[in-house]
């Protein structure tokens, strides 16, 4: 089973994850927060696989929250619920080494497939944040957006074939068992590739790199990973 704390100030909307949730027989929720700070207190005490963090919360919010978890517990990982127009907190998300990034509009099938991807330890954005995203790094007029696009693929450029294929799978939402399979690898060698991965593109985590991939459109269309 995998453990999730559910942490949002509107009491229906942590019902409505809840809800969606339980449908999924592998997902179980330990927890509930109705802000930030209750949100690490429970993460503390229950040690959850998953915790999903509405981004603006009272005391402390979705982002701070969730950095406080990582710190605490390199283990849990941290995916955040967001809203249209709150693209410079997902870039906060980003720094603070959140994984998975949903908005809340999607469907239930991507909240579901976003905790699983997580869980497994793969990065995970919907395709809707992840168009957001892009946009909003490429900031304004086709040209700067055509330049965030060509300089993601001279990035990815720079890499060998193989690191190609691994940040594709990766900004896909696969684990580093999944691509294992995928290539038919060993676990350990691509975990190797994905060390190199992000320091050749200069970035923190895989939901960074997750973004550099999908500026450079090599991401295949997203699928919810398989069971």
């Amino acid at each position: 089973m995998i453990r999730i704390l559910v942490a949002d100030d509107e009491a229906m909307v942590r019902a409505g994850v809840r809800a969606v949730l339980s449908t999924a027989g592998d997902l179980d929720v330990v927890a509930e927060a109705a802000d930030g700070r209750e949100a690490v207190e429970q993460a503390l005490r229950h040690r959850p696989d998953v915790a999903v963090l509405d981004v603006r919360m009272p005391r402390l919010d979705g982002i701070e929250a969730g950095a406080q978890i990582r710190r605490n517990l390199p283990a849990t990982g941290v995916v955040v619920l967001t809203t249209f127009g709150e693209d410079e907190y997902i870039l906060r998300a980003l720094g603070g080494g959140a994984a998975g990034f949903l908005v809340k509009s999607g469907e239930p099938e991507e909240l579901i497939a976003g905790v699983r991807a997580v869980a497994d330890g793969a990065a995970y954005l919907s395709p809707k944040v992840a168009a957001r995203v892009v946009a909003h790094l490429s900031a304004t007029g086709a040209a700067a957006l055509a330049g965030r696009r060509a300089a993601a693929r001279e990035r990815v450029g720079a890499l060998t074939a193989r690191e190609r294929e691994v940040l594709a799978h990766l900004g896909g939402g696969l684990s580093n068992g999944r691509i294992a399979r995928r290539l038919h690898l060993a676990e350990g060698t691509v975990k190797a590739h994905v060390s190199s991965i992000l320091a050749r593109l200069g970035v923190d985590n895989r939901a960074a790199a997750a973004v550099v991939a999908h500026e450079a459109g090599i991401v295949p269309p997203v699928q919810a990973p398989p069971r």
